[in-house]
């Protein structure tokens, strides 16, 4: 196995690379400390607006060219927004390298915010906001965040409410590039066929010239929990519920996903066994932990029918519960190597190696070895994981209802019987 490599320039851009034996491709980004939770309350949803206009146009490329250019090459270029970060990445043969390099410092560098292609633009993030008004399964996550974290920059939606994009101008997005868009704020992370000296060397002519800039730190998040409910006449009620935990830089953080891995990770886990296979609940229902640098949220998310949504909030409150009692280490286990294999199998390909060395870097300054990982993996045991679940037991949880959800519990009510 390759050690990765972390180098920082002089004026705090930071280049991180994996040599990966065998490969004839690469994958680079770079990955900038942009997303919503650091966008002020009239900002939000400016951080996905940007995303989408790198790609329309930059000093030296028109948005066809863009296209072109890594396509002739055959290859892949992308970009995505989440709440802590905005990416720009793309995927190319070893040759094709410093192409891929030189096209994604200028469209994070030097996009042009041509008013018409604004325009072009601010219509299909009004579409795409559409799109998931209409998905439930998709919007009900947002509105989970959303009382999860109420006030509060992690709470807002990614794509940001219609009125503030359809208002977003070229000096709002110039101005949030200004505060965000600094080389501290940025890592340059490539896997596969690269090599480390010559990342460093792209990276110090296409970003070497920036002056270092001030980084503004977000606000801390605060889990506070609440309820978001929505009656519709759809055919499924969908209902998703959470409870604070750790983030990243927790020692718990492996506790809490080995946890939410027995719960709903897969077809054997309690939540599956219990809601779809032996009372026929529901059609799907997962449980996971989504993590962020300096918070985290179990999600139990299910999708069922109008007449069985109390009894399926019932029975998630009751084995979220029993768990802490009756736990067991084969259970535990199992989770274990579900986690160990998940991760090593998802880093076989450079796409998913490179967004792990970003990820890393930008929350540890470092990249600790695999090794590390599968060490706090393997210390988690079943003593660890009952005392965790029973953390849940009086906890405020956050609440999304969304569909026939008239026979559904409230979040206090919930909250009451984990507690009883």
């Amino acid at each position: 196995m390759t050690t990765p490599q972390l180098h920082r320039l002089s004026n705090g851009f930071r280049v991180v690379t994996e040599h990966m034996p065998g490969l004839e491709s690469a994958s680079v980004g770079v990955w900038v400390g942009a997303g919503c939770r650091h966008e002020a309350i009239e900002q939000n949803g400016i951080a996905h607006f940007l995303e989408h206009m790198a790609f329309k146009g930059t000093a030296r490329r028109t948005a066809l060219q863009i296209a072109e250019q890594i396509e002739d090459v055959g290859g892949y270029i992308n970009a995505y927004t989440s709440r802590e970060v905005t990416a720009y990445y793309a995927r190319v043969l070893a040759g094709d390298v410093p192409l891929a390099a030189d096209l994604i410092a200028d469209i994070v560098l030097n996009p042009t915010f041509d008013p018409r292609e604004i325009e072009v633009e601010r219509g299909v993030i009004l579409q795409e906001i559409g799109q998931a008004l209409d998905t439930p399964d998709d919007i009900i996550f947002d509105w989970l965040q959303e009382a999860a974290y109420p006030e509060q920059p992690m709470g807002r939606t990614i794509l940001g409410p219609t009125e503030r994009v359809a208002a977003f101008d070229e000096a709002d997005l110039r101005h949030f590039t200004g505060q965000h868009y600094g080389p501290g704020q940025m890592i340059l992370s490539a896997a596969g066929a690269v090599d480390h000296d010559a990342m460093c060397r792209m990276a110090e002519d296409l970003f070497g010239h920036l002056a270092p800039s001030p980084q503004a730190l977000p606000d801390p998040s605060r889990f506070r929990g609440g309820e978001y409910r929505v009656e519709k006449a759809l055919e499924q009620a969908h209902f998703a519920l959470g409870f604070d935990q750790p983030g990243y830089r927790d020692d718990d953080i492996y506790v809490a996903q080995i946890f939410s891995s027995v719960m709903g990770g897969g077809m054997s886990s309690r939540l599956f066994q219990e809601a779809r296979e032996k009372r026929g609940l529901c059609y799907s229902i997962f449980a996971s932990v989504g993590a962020y640098s300096d918070a985290g949220m179990l999600t139990v998310y299910a999708g069922t029918g109008g007449e069985d949504v109390g009894d399926l909030a019932r029975l998630t409150i009751d084995e979220l519960k029993r768990a802490a009692d009756d736990m067991t280490e084969v259970e535990v286990a199992r989770a274990r190597a579900q986690m160990k294999s998940g991760m090593l199998m998802g880093l076989e390909s450079p796409s998913s190696r490179a967004e792990r060395l970003a990820r890393v870097v930008a929350i540890w300054d470092r990249v600790p070895p695999l090794s590390e990982a599968i060490a706090r993996i393997d210390a988690v045991d079943c003593a660890a994981v009952r005392a965790h679940a029973g953390k849940l037991i009086g906890a405020n949880p956050a609440l999304a209802l969304y569909g026939p959800v008239g026979r559904a519990p409230d979040a206090a009510t919930l909250r009451d019987r984990l507690a009883a």
